[in-house]
């Protein structure tokens, strides 16, 4: 008779979360930072169908790393729960905290469930307040557990080195071109020490800008007011350019769908 194959519990799981973190590890990275008008999103990314950053309500985005047709799953899910409870109660009961709790129940999840794969995605939950003490940052990996972040954090392939870099130069009150370049000087690191050029054209930037008069404060930066903001004119963010069909002003969810495709 023969004896079955037997994992225990704790293995299996350690199998699990490592097949995770390899397909994660495998995405360029995206990159969050607080600002003094909000809160700065920037992901290596030179598509402009495939989003990473996306709007998800007045004052709530989310970024992601990992395979898109997962996180594009979970984006979606988080607009269907933000506008039906917005609708039910008020649109100021819809909040970063309760998104990412949503979140994290589906994550853990799909993490410990026997019968299908872990999801290899990080996500990322942010709220611009009133203030920068009200900004509220949430980090998702994997196992649907809840990390509360401040004033920078990064996540997806070689994080610990460039979050290393940054969260050492960043600072409270800096300007949103302070914090951009901040941010693409970290993402130009690779892990083997060396550094690499990055373009506007290889970039996706957003941020929640807590000074917009429109009740959304979610803002695609591309174009002229990217290429200007990397060079360093404090002017350029004062420009009000969109990305033509992005969901910047639009509805909520906005951002391309695509089953089954991978974020590289």
């Amino acid at each position: 008779m023969t004896t079955p194959f037997y994992v225990s519990p704790q293995q299996a799981m350690a199998d699990r979360a490592e097949y995770a973190r390899k397909g994660i590890a495998r995405g360029r990275s995206v990159v969050v930072l607080q600002y003094t008008d909000g809160i700065l999103f920037v992901a290596e990314n030179p598509s402009r169908a495939l989003h990473k950053v996306s709007e998800i309500y007045d004052r709530i985005a989310f970024a992601a790393v990992g395979k898109y047709n997962e996180f594009e799953n979970l984006r979606i899910g988080g607009v269907r729960y933000a506008d039906l409870r917005g609708y039910t109660y008020d649109r100021t009961d819809v909040t970063a905290r309760g998104l990412a709790n949503v979140y994290a129940q589906t994550l853990g999840t799909i993490f410990s469930s026997a019968g299908e794969k872990p999801y290899e995605v990080e996500l990322i939950v942010a709220e611009v307040g009133e203030t920068p003490e009200d900004d509220q940052i949430y980090r998702l990996p994997h196992d649907g557990s809840i990390v509360h972040e401040h004033g920078s954090v990064a996540i997806g392939g070689n994080a610990d080195q460039i979050g290393s870099h940054m969260s050492q130069r960043h600072q409270d009150g800096m300007t949103l071109g302070a914090a951009l370049r901040l941010a693409v000087e970290s993402l130009t690191r690779d892990s083997n020490g060396s550094e690499r050029e990055l373009t506007a054209d290889q970039l996706e930037v957003a941020v929640l800008d807590r000074t917009r008069p429109q009740r959304r404060k979610f803002k695609r930066i591309v174009g002229r007011p990217l290429a200007r903001l990397l060079e360093g004119d404090t002017t350029a963010a004062e420009d009000d350019e969109e990305e033509p069909g992005g969901n910047g002003t639009g509805k909520p969810g906005g951002s391309a769908a695509g089953g089954g495709a991978s974020e590289d």
